[in-house]
């Protein structure tokens, strides 16, 4: 994260930052997204082209510290081209068994926040009721009716999601950098963001990023109960701000290895990659387990 920088600019394949008279040199090469916020006084094209080139996402955020627009490069990939026909000529039928099976594992996931804080027992096992009665494709919306028990159980029964206070706050500025590295896998492996599995807004540029990235969010909600809430003062600050774009990089154990999310999230938009060409007919799980047994 880059606040009230000074200067922005190329140095070689290095972004060098000016602040206060002090420079401060990061290879491009270990840089996956920048958030800037606050007054950048001069960001330069030449540096813009770069991050492109290096598949970088740069978030930008309002004057409350909310993210509010990402910049990336396109075309990237070396094969983009037979990739958007592979995408546009998926079945309807696999379509909806994908997101069947993201849907499941969303859900699992906020069984399981529920299960490591010790919720009413009532409510996990309405829970595990809603996950055992999910329909193909979800017509029946159990998403819907799971997110309600979810949220009411975590932070009580006049909890919503518009009400302004830090758990949605972290929950919103969270799911944001997710959202943000999610697109950069997409758009970097030759995928169209805009074609869903199950999203179809025509105003929305990220309806499949937004499909892809419904495993994750629950696993940021624990993040979040975890490390934020209990620590950190009643406002979004810039200590929790560096928290939640930390994410990314928690240790995960993935087949009995110690990795990180931001790999594990490559890992499962490659397993997708393969179910729609016919190669594979699992997606990757992706368990709150898996997170938290290495915390």
């Amino acid at each position: 994260m880059v606040k009230d920088g000074d200067y922005l600019r190329l140095k070689l394949d290095n972004l060098q930052i000016e602040k206060a008279g002090q420079k401060y040199i990061v290879p491009l090469s270990d840089i996956a997204t920048i958030t800037l916020e606050g007054k950048i006084l001069t960001l330069t094209t030449k540096l813009l082209s770069k991050f492109a080139q290096y598949n970088i996402a740069v978030i930008v955020c309002d004057n409350k510290y909310v993210p509010c627009g990402i910049y990336m490069g396109f075309g990237q990939y070396h094969r983009t081209a037979k990739r958007n026909l592979e995408q546009v000529a998926w079945s309807s039928e696999l379509r909806k068994e994908v997101w069947t099976k993201i849907i499941q594992q969303k859900m699992i996931n906020q069984k399981a926040v529920l299960s490591a804080y010790e919720v009413d027992t009532g409510r996990v096992d309405k829970m595990q009721e809603l996950i055992e009665n999910i329909q193909f494709a979800d017509i029946t919306n159990r998403e819907g009716h799971a997110a309600k028990v979810y949220f009411n159980s975590l932070y009580g029964k006049d909890f919503t999601r518009e009400r302004e206070c830090l758990e949605n706050g972290a929950m919103n500025y969270g799911y944001t950098i997710i959202r943000a590295y999610m697109a950069r896998l997409v758009t970097s492996l030759g995928l169209i963001p805009t074609l869903g599995v199950f999203h179809r807004n025509e105003f929305n540029s990220f309806n499949l990023v937004d499909d892809l990235m419904e495993p994750f969010r629950p696993l940021m909600d624990w993040y979040i109960l975890d490390k934020i809430l209990p620590s950190y003062p009643k406002y979004l600050s810039w200590d929790i701000r560096c928290e939640l774009i930390d994410f990314l990089n928690q240790p995960y154990i993935h087949k009995g290895r110690k990795t990180t999310i931001d790999l594990v999230m490559l890992e499962y938009v490659n397993s997708f990659i393969k179910m729609m060409q016919g190669k594979k007919k699992e997606l990757l799980v992706i368990t709150l387990e898996e997170m938290r047994g290495v915390q």
